[in-house]
């Protein structure tokens, strides 16, 4: 049985990649090995499972037929290893995460850097990106996103958290121009904001009223990168508006002061995502507790 499945793993990959090297780039091998791996596979067979060409590839008639049967075939192995490893007491095996930047490197990391201490058969590769990454088709076993979920035909979810928003200032920057108390007096500040795709997020609170306010500020600078945003606000540069947990960390080191706290007019979820499946290997079981239970919540809100 081994045998027959020898290479079938590379082929399935190669269609579902589109290419070799996007293949070989997902399996960590060369490109010449994907190509000698699905050339013997076609010669154990005994026919064509691709045509291809200088640019591309694409199935057989054959292939298309081999690939449905062997996918379905993987889909049986990898439940089956699944499910054994759900019931093991121990995590191993390499656990991939998807985390956003600023985020993962203040919050999630540490929580995995203190798992991988604690279980030393767990390799753990953390992705920092504020992309949301396709969980399926680039190979996370999960992702940490903050808002949309997305996904949520295929994806499981768990929530951690909840992260609103505050803004302050470098005590050098308040020194100099004070500190605003109404919505009206921001008019007066500068400040460093936030740049989505080159479009400016406004700075929306939520009066004691209940009413969404729009704040008229000034944004002289802006950045697509919070944690930039935050080290121009500790350089003085202008009020910033950050997520409560990082925006805490440089309260508690006196770079930044909190001008107005817990504002934002809509906070947004932190949730823990995964592919959906019935069997939850004991790598991603023990990761998804471990951020669930030991990000302090009380830095997130």
């Amino acid at each position: 049985m081994i045998g027959k499945l020898d290479g079938v793993d590379v082929f399935v990959q190669v269609v579902e990649a589109g290419s070799f090297t996007e293949a070989a780039e997902r399996l960590h091998i060369t490109r010449s090995a994907v190509g000698k791996v699905v050339t013997r596979l076609e010669a154990r067979l005994g026919t064509r499972l691709l045509h291809r060409t200088t640019r591309n590839q694409t199935l057989t008639e054959a292939g298309r037929a081999y690939y449905d049967r062997c996918v379905r075939a993987l889909a049986e192995l990898h439940a089956g290893e699944a499910e054994l490893e759900s019931g093991a007491s121990e995590p191993r095996g390499r656990l991939r995460v998807s985390a956003p930047t600023a985020f993962g490197h203040r919050c999630v990391a540490p929580v995995l850097f203190a798992l991988t201490r604690k279980h030393p058969e767990l390799q753990v590769h953390i992705s920092f990106s504020d992309r949301a990454v396709d969980l399926v088709e680039e190979g996370f076993d999960l992702a940490v996103r903050i808002g949309d979920v997305g996904g949520t035909g295929r994806l499981a979810s768990r929530r951690i958290g909840v992260q609103n928003q505050s803004i302050g200032a470098a005590p050098s920057y308040l020194a100099q121009h004070g500190a605003p108390v109404a919505v009206e007096d921001f008019a007066r500040h500068v400040g460093v904001t936030y740049a989505r795709a080159g479009a400016v997020m406004p700075w929306t609170v939520l009066e004691p009223d209940g009413m969404a306010k729009e704040l008229p500020i000034c944004g002289q600078l802006s950045m697509d990168d919070v944690q930039a945003v935050a080290d121009a606000g500790c350089d003085g540069l202008g009020l910033v508006q950050l997520p409560c947990w990082l925006l805490s960390h440089y309260v508690t080191t006196g770079e930044l002061v909190a001008v107005r706290e817990r504002c934002a007019a809509r906070p947004l979820d932190i949730h823990v995502v995964w592919p959906r499946t019935p069997y939850l290997p004991s790598k991603t079981r023990f990761a998804i507790e471990a951020l669930a239970t030991q990000i302090p919540t009380g830095r997130l809100d």
